[in-house]
């Protein structure tokens, strides 16, 4: 049996909407050919044992099949997503501009912990960084155990708030017990990551208007005397790497000649290296960063100068600098420091890149492990997860209430 489809004008009819055909587009008329013409729909011939209904059905179900294959398994061409191409204006290309404007109408935060011996510079390099004064006081060696200053201040700069928070170290290394010394940084670290972990876990939690003081970026100010890194140095960077994202940096490097901070480099990165410590690396990953990411990681650890004094020069600049005998150190001259590029490293271009780093890697891992200790995993919620939550608050409570009576006995012992 043999069907022959007529070509005609055809328009396919739907509950809610009417379909038509779109106008071909103006081809030119091919030659007169001699030749005759063939139908525009060629015949089909069927069997006697199929019906042109069972033939649709056939080829309706392999269409259907093949797109879900398509569908589980990708494109074999493209695994990419099919990309809508819209044929009028709606308004995705706001969007960039709807989160800078929510960022700015929210601000930022930063937090910085600066961590190094008595008398390094910790201050100076801090108020060189952000020009401003920090009023910190100054620190003695008659401390019986580490410290942590903290200064709050409210900065803006071209319509962008940052709530910049910085903490010093006072005290470290003063300390016979040098493990010590460094227990009360990673305990203070560690204090910042459950305060957010606890938001996290409430059942009425905001954590936009939270204020968010984990540690965005740890400044390791390394002493350039001696032959390299110390044991503390290295007991406490190891700690660190863990939980920060630490940026060693030579202090004071206008104490050694140009040949002397290139070993002295050298020598520390193969310390770092012998023993397993990982110091942040600005990422790379970005094209637009790339090549001065790749500089920057090539001068780590960066050697500083810091001053909170001011010089005027022969031509009439001034300049923040120290001023010795045979001549003067410009802070913000990259022939004379890495202060320029340290800055350039943590405040212009990876600023965003080290608060990510904090949540999604550093905090993330602190977060999984602490749940662990719940003894909760994925699933679980509910009365579960406010037990768990419950229950540490009680050895909380109990640790509290143990370090309280200790006080006490020591306070009536001396009385």
């Amino acid at each position: 049996m043999m069907l022959v489809f007529q070509h005609e004008k055809m328009s396919l009819v739907h509950a809610d909407s009417v379909i038509r055909p779109t106008k071909p587009p103006n081809v030119p008329s091919p030659k007169a050919s001699h030749a005759p013409k063939a139908p525009l729909i060629q015949p089909i011939t069927l069997s006697s044992s199929t019906t042109v209904t069972e033939k649709q059905q056939k080829t309706s179900s392999n269409a259907t099949n093949n797109n879900n294959n398509r569908g589980l398994n990708g494109d074999a061409n493209n695994n990419a997503e099919p990309e809508l191409k819209l044929t009028g204006f709606v308004g995705f290309d706001s969007l960039p501009y709807q989160f800078v404007r929510r960022c700015q109408q929210n601000g930022f935060q930063f937090n910085l912990l600066c961590v190094g011996e008595t008398g390094i510079g910790k201050t100076t390099l801090v108020e060189s960084l952000f020009n401003m004064k920090m009023e910190f006081a100054p620190c003695d060696h008659e401390l019986n155990t580490v410290e942590l200053r903290t200064r709050v201040l409210d900065v803006a700069e071209g319509g962008v708030r940052v709530k910049l928070r910085v903490v010093e170290t006072a005290g470290f290394g003063d300390q016979l017990d040098k493990e010590k010394s460094a227990r009360v940084i990673i305990d203070y670290i560690n204090s910042q990551f459950e305060g957010y972990l606890k938001e996290e876990l409430k059942v009425k939690r905001n954590l936009t208007k939270f204020d968010d003081t984990r540690i965005h970026a740890c400044l390791y100010l390394i002493s350039p005397t001696g032959h390299g890194l110390k044991a503390l140095d290295l007991l406490t960077l190891g700690e660190l790497s863990k939980r920060v994202n630490v940026i060693p940096l030579i202090a004071k490097a206008d104490t050694a000649c140009k040949d002397e901070l290139v070993r002295f480099k050298q020598k520390i990165i193969s310390e770092l290296k012998a023993h397993k410590i990982e110091i942040y690396q600005f990422p790379i990953e970005d094209e637009t960063v790339r090549k001065e990411n790749s500089a920057l990681n090539a001068l780590l650890p960066f050697a500083i100068v810091g001053s909170v004094d001011f010089v005027t020069k022969d031509d009439g600049r001034v300049v923040r600098a120290r001023r010795y005998p045979w001549g003067m150190v410009e802070v913000e001259n990259e022939e004379h420091c890495d202060f320029v590029r340290l800055r350039e490293a943590i405040l212009r271009t990876n600023q965003d890149s080290l608060r990510e780093q904090t949540h999604n890697v550093l905090y993330e891992r602190y977060r999984r492990e602490r749940l662990r200790q719940m003894k909760m995993s994925d699933g679980d919620a509910g009365p579960k997860m406010m037990e768990a939550f419950a229950q540490r608050q009680k050895e909380l409570l109990e640790e509290f209430q143990k370090s309280e009576e200790q006080h006490q006995k020591e306070f009536f012992v001396e009385s």
